[in-house]
Formats: structure tokens, C-alpha cells, sequence
């Protein structure tokens, strides 16, 4: 596929091999392998986790897992981190940037923007962007939460067109593996279903905050952007070489073919939905075949507080979400001229209005 930008995600139990300190030798195997992929004509990002590992290797007594401890050595650990990454890269003469972000920089459109302006220059530059949430200043409104979820965002902002989940294990199997003997390895995934996600299951090690399905989260994410994803065991010899060179044993999301506009890979990556909108039949069919944008026509119930401008949901009747786009009312507007025809909006409103609940062109579907 010749040259390409790949987003490389790095999870605690990879960079520390099960322990709670960082693994150096490990560290630097994967350094060598990105060297290779830049010497090849690659772009590299990685999202990295670590700084809470790399934090406690700092204090001489054992810290609690309180918020506000992981916060103090996130603090403590990231400043720890960049700087070993910049050492083993520098071994290749490799120059490496950090940038912490957190979701409230990929919800606002504009720090969106700029996050994404700064990555183009890094790599434009040939300097490896090494990325991890904001832990030491995060709150739980605006914390991704997870590295795998925001690694799909990273990849997004980076135009990238593969994204490699290095994890403790091999890949998403049918059951547990490490329960259940007869466990088979899925190997390639076209789209992500129900089933799907409950194979998943929850976090896999106590050393990281994201388990499998986080990762599928990720994927699906990445791949509505026409992004492939790659779930790979972080600890196997050459893993990134080899998934490059697809002879890795791994589980592959392929990308969907259809692309998606700059505008709309925004709304894909990041922005919390702050209300639903349940619709009827002839809207979700309207909507998923026929390119059409929402109107009050089709709308049979409002639940969540927002304002213009507000990313929210478009539900069918069963629950199921179709889309999400950027509402041109607010909830109480909403709940005025649901099921109304675009022509009665003004006298139900009692003063001019957009006919156009969310336009097509700020809407996603999912």
C-alpha cells in the first residue's frame, strides 16, 4: 500500500511486560521497529500509556490507587516517559514531541483543528509525535478514559490509514482464551455487531484501564473513518514489522470503503452526544438510504438537555442508534415542534426558524 501514517498504541501491560515498572528491553525492540517503518518511508505516532507505571518506579513507598495518587504520578511519571522515549530514539537519530491531550481538545472543533494542525507539521518535520492523555490534570468530564479510545481519535487527527492496538493478547477469540481451551482466533472483521462486543468482555489485566472492549470501541471508530485496526500481542518478536507485512498472528478490522469528509471524521472521533432524539421509521429509512437530513416531521420523542449547536443522537423506536450530528434546536424547541410539518415550525415557535433539525452535512451515521 506504499507509504503510509500508522498509529501505534502502546498499553501499560505491553510497555511494563506484566510488571509495574516500564520494561526497558521491550521499549527499546519497539523503538528499533518503528525505526525500520520510518526507514521504509512510514509516518509514526504513538499513543503511549506508562506514566503511572513510570511514576511509581519514582517514589521510594507504594502509593494507593486513589484518583488524586494516580493523578500525582501520572505528574510525576510523564515527564519520566518522554524523556526515556527520546533517549532510545535517539539511538536512531530520531527526533520525538510530546503532546497530552484530553477529550474536551478533540470535542471543540477549533482545538480540534489546531491538535490536528500540529500533528500534520510533526510529521511533516519527520519528528515522531508521542501522545497519552492528560491524566494528571483530567477529570472525568473530559477524560477519554482509556488510551485504545483515544488512539482511534489520534488516528482520525493524524489522516492515518492504519491504527495497531499492541495488547497482551494475540487478538479477539471466540471465548476467553485463557479459560477456555477451544478458544479460535478471529482473525479478520468486516463490521462489529452485538455478538461481537459481547465476546469482548471487560478489561483483561489490572494494569491498564482499557481491556477488549475498549478496543473494539476504537475499531469501530476507526474504521467508519476508513481507518484499519490491527489488535496484536505487543510482546511477540518483530509484532509491528510482522503486522506491516501481514504475517502476524492478529485480529484485523478492515476499513469501510466509503470516505468520510474532515467534518464528519471530527464528529466520529470524539464529541459526547448531550441528548437523543427518537425517530420514526420513515426518518431512520430516510436518513440511513436516502441521504436526507432529519426534520421535525419525523421526530416522536426528546430525552437529555441540550442547546443549538449540540452534538446529540438519533435513535430508531427500539433504541438502536442510527446517527449523530449538531441539533440546530434546543431540547425545549425540539419538544415544541416534534412531528411537525417545516412549514408550521414558525407559528409553533413563534418566530422563524431552520427547517432542518440536524443537516446532512453535520451529520455522521453510525
Amino acid at each position: 500500500m506504499g507509504q503510509q501514517i500508522i498509529v501505534i498504541k502502546l498499553g501499560t501491560s505491553v510497555l511494563t511486560a506484566g510488571d509495574v515498572h516500564l520494561n526497558k528491553p521491550r521499549m527499546v525492540e519497539l523503538v528499533r521497529q518503528c525505526a525500520e517503518l520510518k526507514k521504509q518511508g512510514h509516518q509514526i505516532v504513538l499513543v503511549s500509556s506508562g506514566a503511572v507505571a513510570a511514576g511509581r518506579s519514582q517514589l521510594a513507598q507504594p502509593c494507593g490507587d486513589s484518583i488524586s495518587e494516580k493523578q500525582m504520578l501520572a505528574a510525576i511519571g510523564q515527564g519520566q516517559l518522554i524523556h526515556l522515549w527520546q533517549t532510545l530514539f535517539a539511538l536512531y537519530d530520531i527526533p520525538v514531541a510530546q503532546m497530552l491531550l484530553t477529550r474536551a481538545d478533540v470535542e471543540h472543533r477549533e482545538r480540534y483543528l489546531t491538535a490536528r494542525d500540529t500533528l500534520t507539521q510533526l510529521l511533516k518535520h519527520q519528528v515522531i509525535p508521542i501522545i497519552n492523555e492528560n491524566d494528571a490534570v483530567a477529570t472525568s468530564e473530559i477524560k477519554v478514559g482509556d488510551n485504545d479510545n483515544l488512539s482511534a481519535m489520534v488516528a482520525i487527527l493524524a489522516n492515518a490509514s492504519k491504527l495497531i492496538l499492541l495488547t497482551d493478547q494475540v487478538g479477539l477469540f471466540t471465548a476467553d482464551p485463557r479459560t477456555n481451551p477451544e478458544a479460535e482466533l478471529i482473525a479478520q472483521v468486516n463490521r462489529i455487531d452485538d455478538d461481537l462486543r459481547a465476546l469482548a468482555g471487560g478489561s483483561g489485566t489490572t494494569l491498564g484501564t482499557g481491556g477488549m472492549a475498549t478496543k473494539l470501541q476504537a475499531a469501530d471508530i476507526a474504521q467508519r473513518a476508513g481507518i484499519e485496526t490491527v489488535i496484536a500481542k505487543g510482546s511477540e518478536a518483530n509484532i509491528v514489522l510482522k503486522v506491516m507485512a501481514k504475517e502476524a498472528q492478529s485480529t484485523t478490522f478492515m476499513r469501510f470503503d466509503a470516505p468520510v469528509e474532515g467534518r464528519k471524521k471530527w464528529l466520529l472521533s470524539a464529541p459526547k452526544s448531550t441528548g437523543t432524539v427518537i425517530v420514526d421509521e420513515g426518518a431512520c429509512r430516510a436518513i440511513a438510504t436516502q441521504g436526507a437530513s432529519l426534520l421535525a416531521k419525523g421526530i416522536v420523542a426528546i430525552t437529555g438537555q441540550f442547546v443549538r449547536g449540540d452534538l446529540i443522537t438519533v435513535m430508531d423506536t427500539s433504541g438502536q442508534a442510527i446517527a449523530k450530528g449538531l441539533c440546530g434546536f434546543s431540547d425545549r424547541e425540539l419538544d415544541t415542534i416534534k412531528g411537525c410539518h417545516s412549514a408550521e415550525i414558525a407559528c409553533a415557535l413563534g418566530y422563524k426558524a431552520s427547517s432542518v433539525v440536524i443537516h446532512r452535512d453535520d451529520m455522521v451515521l453510525l
